[in-house]
């Protein structure tokens, strides 16, 4: 088995308490319109979110030890973790994931931007009330409002590369660190839930956020891969940063720009893939994550518990995998 499907399978054991009680704790809601329940069941039945909770309980871990991981506050995590998902969605106008409609796709933008709410509400319900009368309760929201606000700001800024011609490639990689607050704070949260000390805390944060950067920029490349998911992002005129970098070498960009001219026929994307893994700036790319593994690898080491600390190095590690 890939180092990558033990990952995912160790993700999904950590994580698999937390959802079950978040896909309890919404669908327990009363819910009036018959397309919004719709919605809401559709979204459950599809909901697999290993990342978010799964990594909670990995920071929880990491200064706890054998302590059982607090579900209900897990549960928070997934659900406004949710939230932002299917926010995001309606955001980037994506109909589709992973072969498989979104909420927006199926039930359109006011549905979608109503179920969000929804998630987003219980979830910062959910975590006041398991966090009612503990010394963290501040600290904790705090550390969601501080992430939540950074991540909405890098969307923000996307925004409005989205419509500038002159958008640079390291534009867009600072906001992909940006958008990483939001791993940053999961790690952050589970180690202050747990008691951490002050030092294991801001590493498990640093972690996180370095965490957070590699996952978003493999999914990147991965999406250089996907002829469904490439298409979608070309037509929202927001093409994946491995290809806005090799477009900064001009034959490549004359290549990439003769693939994409062709409005009659959906985009050729191993043709794609070939250009732009071929130049120097997409392997200097790789350089980069690389280097950012050994960093991962090094904050954590003030991490009390060995094998979580190992479990979280070969988190970051399997990220290269493949690429």
């Amino acid at each position: 088995m890939k180092q990558s499907e033990l990952v995912l399978t160790e993700l999904a054991k950590k994580s698999k308490n937390g959802l079950e009680f978040a896909k309890k704790t919404i669908l327990l809601e009363e819910v009036q319109s018959r397309k919004l329940r719709d919605a809401l069941e559709y979204f459950v039945s599809n909901w697999n979110d290993i990342t978010h909770p799964g990594l909670f309980a990995a920071a929880y871990e990491a200064v706890q030890g054998g302590l059982q991981v607090p579900v209900p506050i897990q549960a928070a995590v997934a659900m406004i973790a949710a939230a932002f998902d299917i926010h995001d969605d309606i955001i980037d106008k994506s109909k589709l994931k992973h072969s498989k409609p979104t909420v927006f796709g199926k039930f359109g933008e006011e549905k979608a931007l109503l179920l969000g709410n929804a998630f987003l509400i219980g979830g910062f319900t959910l975590l006041g009330i398991s966090l009612e009368g503990s010394q963290e309760r501040a600290e904790v929201f705090e550390d969601i409002k501080q992430s939540l606000y950074e991540f909405g700001n890098a969307h923000a800024l996307e925004l409005s590369l989205k419509k500038r011609a002159d958008a640079r490639p390291e534009e867009y990689l600072e906001i992909v660190k940006m958008k990483a607050a939001s791993i940053e704070g999961d790690m952050r949260i589970g180690a202050i839930v747990g008691n951490g000390k002050q030092d294991e805390v801001e590493a498990l944060a640093k972690y996180g956020r370095i965490l957070g950067t590699l996952a978003i920029l493999r999914e990147e490349f991965v999406d250089l891969f996907d002829a469904e998911e490439l298409n979608q992002r070309v037509s929202n005129e927001y093409v994946p940063i491995p290809m806005l970098l090799a477009m900064q070498d001009e034959a490549s960009k004359k290549k990439i720009e003769e693939l994409l001219a062709n409005k009659t026929a959906s985009v050729d994307s191993n043709a794609l893939v070939d250009v732009v893994l071929k130049t120097r700036n997409v392997r200097n790319l790789k350089k980069y994550m690389k280097k950012l593994v050994a960093e991962a690898s090094r904050v954590l080491s003030g991490v009390r518990d060995s094998y979580t600390r190992n479990q979280l190095r070969n988190f970051a590690s399997s990220i290269l995998e493949d690429l």
